[in-house]
């Protein structure tokens, strides 16, 4: 498999990690696992529990990277070689989102020219994400700004990438580009 972009979205729940962590073993023992999601302070069970299992599926060969809410990914990216395995943006955008304002403070031509250039370097990034407006429709404004803001930034993604899956019920999906839309033609 030639190295390159791959975005891998999904649902809760839906296989999204485990089909990216097979993905991106096809280029290599050496994985950066970039993690975006911090561990709470003991109060959530529930996302420990999560990022436990994430952590035990992980080989002893890949290095585990965290970005820390509000981190600068577009910095953690440039500075590493070989194959990447990003999980999730979901995640990496809630640490930079400002919901006073519906707003996200995410340099999304810089994260867009660093996986550009981590391609052109011939370095593999398979980077995950939550497919959004598949499940229940947020009852806040909040919410709703939240899931428009990701819905803008996995098609960002997407324009740049190489190759775009979806997973349901851990299958995979292949998604085409639609002809004549691009939403990240500075990054390109």
């Amino acid at each position: 498999m030639a190295p390159g972009i791959t975005l891998v979205l999904g649902g809760a729940r839906s296989g999204k990690s485990a089909v990216a962590e097979a993905l991106v073993v096809a280029h290599g023992p050496a994985v950066s696992y970039v993690a975006t999601g911090a561990v709470p302070d003991g109060e959530d069970r529930d996302w420990a529990d999560r990022v436990a299992a994430h952590r035990a599926r992980r080989p002893g060969s890949w290095t585990t990277v965290e970005v820390p809410p509000g981190g600068d990914l577009p910095a953690v990216l440039a500075d590493l070689s070989g194959p990447v395995l990003l999980d999730s943006l979901g995640t990496w955008l809630a640490g930079t989102w400002l919901p006073i304002s519906g707003l996200f403070d995410v340099p999304l031509t810089a994260l867009g020219q660093g996986l550009v250039a981590r391609r052109n370097a011939g370095h593999a990034t398979v980077v995950v994400s939550e497919e959004v407006g598949l499940g229940v429709h947020p009852s806040t404004e909040a919410g709703r700004l939240f899931r428009d803001d990701l819905g803008s930034v996995n098609q960002f993604v997407s324009a740049v990438a190489d190759r775009a899956v979806l997973v349901v019920a851990g299958r995979i999906l292949e998604l085409d580009r639609a002809p004549g839309f691009d939403p990240a033609p500075e990054a390109g």
